[in-house]
């Protein structure tokens, strides 16, 4: 195995290397900042200067990917998580933007909507909205004093409103000066609700059949691209049920599907959303990561408890194009300068997310 040396190291040279993501944008290093929900935003949920601030550090990275960001006010689990709905937050993610450009930095937005993982108390009084209602326990985080319920069903006629506000947060994110949008599609959150049985029991046109339960994913992704274009645009996804859901049998071939889909559309980059990638997944005979690589033609990002050096050594063996650091990039703002020289990444622990560093 090779190891890790001075900046001419194997792994400055495979991670610190330009990476052409297709005719409209070029990275500068194939580094990517995960994006993490840090709860810091303002009144209104309108993101702020000690976020522009957070941000910008990290804008040696080829790519940064924001927080989740919320594509209407139901969309809200968690507290203080910026929004892109208003003139207020896109004003506010503008000074983002604008810092992350001023140091030659990439961003993209990603674009969030929680579904059932919500709380009454986030939405006024009213349910959290899902494809089915079906319950799901557990506490809600930053409020272990409650815990999560059974949400409300969508009704079908309500569900172009949702697609066209992630259109509409995609278009007002073009408004900040962000260079593209992610769409959060993994992690039990909505998008994922409507690809796993777990969570969809429908029977209408947005369930039942594995090309139905891929309909609402693939409505979001069209009308993104309608509004900004599909070399700006990516998701995360998870294919392995893990975080807010249960597996089911048939959760390869849903993906499966999507991801053919996905490819006809020819978008940025799928990316993968977990907290460790050395999970293996029986059906779907390996790793999330190693599932999307064999499905997916265009560029894959991997991502979820990478070292620089495993993370270069599968990117020299084509396991993905890209790594997306989310911890390491909260205890070193200057993550890629450490790779660059050599030096080993400071520890991350979870004070460290007491305060925007």
């Amino acid at each position: 195995m090779q190891q890790q040396g001075p900046s001419g190291s194997f792994v400055a040279k495979t991670l610190l290397e330009p990476y052409e993501l297709n005719d409209s944008l070029t990275l500068k290093n194939r580094i990517v900042m995960a994006p993490m929900t840090r709860c810091m935003a303002g009144d209104e949920l309108v993101p702020t200067e000690q976020m522009a601030a957070y941000y910008a550090r990290r804008a040696e990275a080829g790519l940064i990917i924001s927080e989740g960001t919320i594509v209407r006010p139901d969309g809200q689990g968690y507290p203080h998580t910026p929004g892109i709905y208003s003139s207020a937050q896109v004003k506010g993610w503008r000074q983002v933007t604008e810092a992350v450009h001023a140091r030659e930095g990439l961003m993209f937005v990603q674009l969030w909507h929680v579904g059932r993982v919500s709380h009454p108390s986030y939405l006024k009084g009213e349910l959290p909205i899902a494809p089915s209602a079906v319950p799901l326990t557990g506490r809600v985080k930053r409020n272990s004093e409650l815990e999560y319920g059974t949400p409300r069903a969508l009704e079908t006629g309500e569900i172009p409103a949702i697609v066209e506000a992630y259109a509409q947060g995609a278009a007002n994110a073009m408004e900040a000066g962000f260079d593209g949008v992610e769409i959060h599609g993994a992690n039990g959150y909505l998008i994922d609700q409507f690809l796993h049985r777990h969570s969809n029991r429908r029977t209408d046109g947005y369930g039942g059949s594995v090309e139905n339960l891929t309909r609402f994913a693939l409505e979001v992704v069209d009308a993104v691209v309608a509004r900004v274009g599909r070399q700006r645009v990516g998701i995360r996804l998870s294919p392995g049920a893990y975080h807010y859901m249960e597996s089911h049998p048939d959760d390869a071939a849903v993906f499966r599907l999507l991801l053919s889909r996905l490819d006809q559309r020819r978008i940025a980059y799928v990316h993968t959303g977990i907290f460790d990638d050395s999970t293996v997944f029986d059906y779907l005979d390996g790793t999330a990561t190693a599932f999307l690589r064999r499905h997916h033609r265009g560029t894959v990002i991997g991502c979820g408890s990478y070292t620089p050096q495993r993370a270069a050594e599968c990117i020299a063996g084509s396991a993905f194009d890209l790594i997306a650091f989310g911890r390491p990039f909260i205890a070193n703002p200057d993550l890629v300068s450490r790779i660059a020289k050599g030096e080993a990444p400071a520890p991350y622990d979870e004070s460290m997310l007491e305060t925007l560093r």
